[in-house]
């Protein structure tokens, strides 16, 4: 009986094209005009308010602060799963630690910086630099988690 074994070959792809795809997704976000980024946010933290609300009657949010909480650590979250996606890439591709780790930093920032200028050309949107600071330490956070888990699953 042949059993089906992922190769080191098709595990490189598999994360060449997850990081494809991840940064695909966050380019695509970030292509979203105000009005349209605004509404989903906006429903996503009605919901979120709601739910407060419903397990602390007594909380007393704003919606707009929460909302831009929210906004926020989508950012850092996004750019976090980058992190993870890029290191296990550099991983699979068995580039040494210390050289993945500066290798896969880059790539973030440099994803993040491009994807703030990328927003200058958005109807409404624009540039940040506390949103690249926000994506890098995200991602500086995925690449310690990468590094973290994969030491103590190799123990």
């Amino acid at each position: 009986m042949n059993k089906f074994k992922i190769t080191d070959n098709y595990k490189r792809i598999l994360f060449c094209l997850a990081v494809i795809f991840w940064m695909a997704l966050i380019f695509y976000l970030s292509s979203q005009p105000v009005q349209q980024s605004n509404g989903l946010s906006k429903k996503i933290t009605k919901v979120v308010v709601d739910t407060i609300e419903k397990i602390v009657p007594k909380a007393e949010l704003n919606p707009k602060r929460v909302n831009h909480i929210l906004r926020k650590n989508a950012h850092f979250f996004a750019y976090l799963l980058l992190g993870i996606l890029v290191m296990s890439m550099l991983k699979i591709a068995k580039v040494h630690i210390t050289k993945a780790v500066i290798l896969a930093l880059i790539i973030c920032i440099i994803y993040a910086i491009s994807d703030e200028f990328h927003q200058l050309f958005v109807p409404g949107r624009g540039a940040q630099i506390k949103d690249v600071i926000i994506d890098t330490a995200g991602a500086i956070t995925g690449i310690i988690l990468q590094v973290s888990i994969t030491k103590r699953l190799s123990k």
